[in-house]
Parts: structure tokens; C-alpha cells; sequence
């Protein structure tokens, strides 16, 4: 007996080969169009990765607006607001001194006394000399009159009574001049007391007793040093860019190394207008009350002074500048975050800042601490949100 249905079920096994293949091929295609896309989309991204690495990487600021606070730091000396040496003005011998360094003394106080026998003979010569022509006045003077009185009765010839009074006046005019000398010499005399010109403390002291005094001698030392140590003088030496910034009654801080951690306060009190072109500064004068007596003449001192701030001032870190050919430039971001470089000036550079005088807008954004190479028009990356420093 044969079979039925030979025929039939090769037409179905083919059939199903055909599905087999045809879905196959189907798996087939899409794992090969899965791996192009893929293999696209990797690159993609790899691209834009490359492409956001090669940007440089930047972080923004805003220009602070508002004064910044600086300070001068400058060397100073001290010294007494009024100094006097003193001098001799006779010649002679200290005869003796009443005051030593360091004690205080008021304005008129005898400091020493000069023994001068030779001023006090020539006095004498001189009030020798000034009676001698005031007795000869005496006599020129009785003379004239007599002679007057003959020439009014014709006795005797007017041209010897004129020669009479003549007389008369030459003697009056020895008789002043003898007067005169006299004057002089007291008044030298009065100079054999040397006494303090104004209340202070004896500085210096350069004589002794039995020293020979050399009258008029200011190119020698002086015989005392008076200061007044109740207010001091201090001079600094301004540097001439803040000069215009140190007016008058402009307030200073004075520090001194022998008591640290004091400060004591000043005024500039006056300035020279005028730059030393040795040392392209001004000098000033500052004036410090010394009450207490702390501070000494010819002391050093440091002195720090307040400069004005400029309330519409625009400043940014001094590491935001860029210094180059085309000179002093920051960088900033546009609208479409592409570096754009401007030109700047420099108001006042106050160390880790900087005041901007021109070139820069409060809302700028900025680029603080540029990578080398940035040029106009390349893209950064940010990394911080922009922060307005106030």
C-alpha cells in the first residue's frame, strides 16, 4: 500500500525554507543597520566631545563697582616743630652752663653765662669816650651862645659865629655817636646771658665751663639746641602719581618701632608743590601732636595715608589683564559667548586690583585668569555663572 500525500509535503518544506531565509536575511539586515547607526552615533558623539574639549574652559566676573579703600605706605623722620641752636654772639669764656640735655626750659630761662673782659673794656672805653664828647658839647654849646650874643650887637663878625655854632653841631653829632657805641656794646653785653628762645627740652649740649667762646661762629656747633617736642614735624617724600590724590588735612596713621602695635594720627599740614627731580617725589609735611612725649626728633617713622576713593570706579583682579603688542586688553564674552578683546587703561593699580579708567561697562563679562592664545571671536566654555561683585 502506498502513501498518500508524498507530493504536498515537499512543497511545504520548501516553503519553510523560504521563510527561514528570508527572515534570516531580515535579522541580517538589522543588526548590520544597527551597527552603522552606531557606529554614526558614536562618531557624533565623539566629534562633539572633541569639538567641547577643544574649547578653552573660562570663568567669568563682573567689574566690582563702588571705591576701593588703598593706602600709601611711605618712610618718614621726625623732627621738632620749632628747633633752635644757639649761638654765641660775644666772645669769651663759659663761665657757666645751668641746663643739661633732656631738661625742659621756658622761653627766657637762662641756659649759661660768657665772661667777656674784653666787651666789658671796650664798654668802658666807650662810656669814656661818649662823656668826653658830651663835655665838649658842653663847650661847643656855651661858645655858640656867647658868639651869639656878640653877633647881635655887631661886635664881632657873623661868619665867626656861624663857624661857632657849626661847631656846636659837630660836637652833638660826636656826642650821638658816642651814645650810639654805648648802646651798641649794652646790648652786646646783654648776650653774655644766654637764655632759651621758646619753651622746649634742651637737645644738645656742646660747651663747658672754662670753653672758649668764638662769637658769631654758626659754622661750628652750637653752644645749645632748643626744641619744642610738643607737636613734631614729619617729612615723607610722596611719589608724584599721588601727589593730586594727598591734599591738605588729608589724615595719616604714624607708627613707630619702638612702641609696636600704637599708631598715632597726623595731618598733612603742607607741601612743597614742587617734584624733586632726583627722586621724582613731593615732599610734604605732616604735623603730629607729641603731648605726651613719646616720639622723638630725629626719629624714623612709617606712615600710612588714606587715599580718596572714586565711587564710580570699575575694578577687576589684576590677573583678568592681558599684556601684549597691542597693549594692555582684557577679554570679555559677547552675546553669543565668543571672546571679544577690548583695550583698557589703568586708573589706579592697587596690587591684586585694578581701578579701570577707560575701555570697560559695568556689565562687561569678563574673563578672569584668560588662557594664552585667546583671539576675537572664540568660543570658551563656562564654568561659573557670572557674579556681580558690589
Amino acid at each position: 500500500m502506498q502513501p498518500e500525500s508524498t507530493a504536498p509535503t515537499g512543497k511545504v518544506s520548501r516553503r519553510g525554507l523560504a521563510i527561514a531565509g528570508l527572515a534570516a536575511a531580515l535579522v541580517l539586515t538589522v543588526i548590520v543597520v544597527n551597527g552603522i547607526w552606531s557606529r554614526n552615533a558614536s562618531e557624533a558623539r565623539l566629534k562633539e566631545m572633541t569639538s567641547a574639549q577643544s574649547a578653552p574652559t573660562v570663568a567669568i566676573i563682573r567689574p566690582g563697582v563702588g571705591g576701593n579703600k588703598s593706602s600709601l605706605d611711605l618712610p618718614g623722620r621726625l623732627e621738632a616743630y620749632s628747633r633752635a641752636p644757639i649761638y654765641a654772639r660775644v666772645s669769651g669764656f663759659l663761665k657757666t652752663w645751668y641746663v643739661d640735655i633732656g631738661a625742659p626750659v621756658k622761653a627766657g630761662q637762662l641756659l649759661a653765662e660768657i665772661e667777656a673782659p674784653d666787651l666789658d673794656q671796650q664798654l668802658l672805653q666807650a662810656r669814656a669816650a661818649l662823656a668826653s664828647a658830651q663835655a665838649g658839647e658842653t663847650l661847643a654849646s656855651v661858645t655858640a651862645e656867647r658868639w651869639r650874643t656878640l653877633g647881635g650887637s655887631n661886635a664881632v663878625a657873623k661868619q665867626t659865629v656861624d663857624e661857632k655854632i657849626g661847631d656846636l653841631t659837630v660836637k652833638q653829632a660826636l656826642t650821638r655817636a658816642a651814645q650810639a657805641n654805648v648802646d651798641r656794646l649794652l646790648v652786646l653785653a646783654d648776650f653774655k646771658r644766654v637764655v632759651a628762645p621758646f619753651d622746649g627740652i634742651i637737645t644738645t649740649r656742646n660747651t663747658d665751663m672754662g670753653a672758649l667762646i668764638n662769637a658769631d661762629s654758626s659754622a661750628g656747633l652750637a653752644l645749645f639746641v632748643v626744641s619744642d617736642t610738643q607737636k613734631l614735624r614729619l617729612t615723607v617724600s610722596v611719589p608724584q602719581n599721588f601727589v593730586p590724590a594727598v591734599k591738605l588735612n588729608t589724615k595719616v596713621e604714624i607708627a613707630v618701632p619702638e612702641y609696636p602695635g600704637k599708631v598715632y594720627a597726623g595731618v598733612v599740614e603742607a607741601s612743597a608743590r614742587a617734584v624733586d627731580p632726583a627722586s621724582g617725589t613731593t615732599r610734604m609735611q605732616v604735623v603730629v601732636e607729641n603731648s605726651a612725649g613719646e616720639l622723638m626728633p630725629g626719629a624714623f617713622a612709617n606712615t600710612r595715608i588714606q587715599l580718596p576713593e572714586n565711587a564710580q570706579a570699575l575694578s577687576i583682579p589684576a590677573g583678568a589683564l592681558i599684556f601684549g603688542k597691542a597693549g594692555l586688553r582684557v577679554a570679555v564674552l559677547d552675546g553669543n559667548d565668543k571672546v571679544k578683546l577690548k583695550t583698557i587703561t589703568i586708573a589706579r593699580d592697587l596690587g591684586q586690583v585694578v581701578e579701570i579708567g577707560t575701555g570697560l561697562a559695568a556689565d562687561d563679562r569678563v574673563i578672569d585668569s584668560p588662557p594664552d592664545g585667546l583671539s576675537d571671536g572664540d568660543p570658551v566654555r563656562v564654568v561659573s555663572a557670572p557674579a556681580t561683585k558690589k
